[in-house]
């Protein structure tokens, strides 16, 4: 299956890629907002493919960012994966590895960044949160955070960046 995003609203679309030849032109409409757009079917590299399959199948979603729903967007899910977790408005072409589906302006592209790392003697994940630094900046629970500022976070911790609030979900433990 592969899956698109239209180019006006970035709806995403799946399809079947391998129902059609190297080469052919796909005409699409999408579902959320009937905008027509093409797309010409490319065969992958044999390389590119395992690379693919290597990095999905060795990530691991270590928690969840909840975005709430709001004027500007949906409600939301984010994977958080180890390692810097960039997070800000989705732009084409962005650096956000965790982009965030809005239209809200006072979100930066990069707003904040989510670290997560595994303690090696006690194999439980340390999240912390910098600010991007960004125009409107990061708040943990209404506390803006300073320039450099480095927080740790703890599950339902509630931060909020523009006019939208996160919440942090880590999976239950036994």
């Amino acid at each position: 299956m592969k899956r698109i995003r239209c180019p006006k609203c970035d709806e995403p679309i799946v399809f079947d890629k391998t129902r059609y030849e190297d080469g052919q032109v796909l005409v699409f409409e999408c579902p959320a907002c009937h905008h027509q757009f093409r797309i010409k079917i490319r065969a992958k590299k044999k390389n590119e493919d395992a690379a693919t399959e290597e990095q999905e199948t060795e990530k691991t979603a270590l928690g969840t960012l909840i975005i709430l729903e709001n004027a500007f967007q949906l409600s939301q899910e984010l994977p958080l994966y180890e390692g810097n977790n960039v997070i800000g408005r989705h732009v084409r072409g962005t650096k956000a590895n965790c982009p965030i589906k809005t239209v809200d302006p006072s979100i930066d592209t990069t707003h904040c960044v989510i670290n997560v790392k595994t303690d090696r003697s006690t194999g439980k994940s340390i999240f912390s949160i910098t600010d991007g630094p960004s125009g409107t900046g990061t708040f943990l629970h209404n506390n803006i955070l300073g320039v450099r500022e480095r927080a740790l976070l703890e599950d339902g911790d509630i931060i909020t960046i523009g006019a939208s609030t996160l919440i942090l979900r880590l999976p239950e433990t036994e």
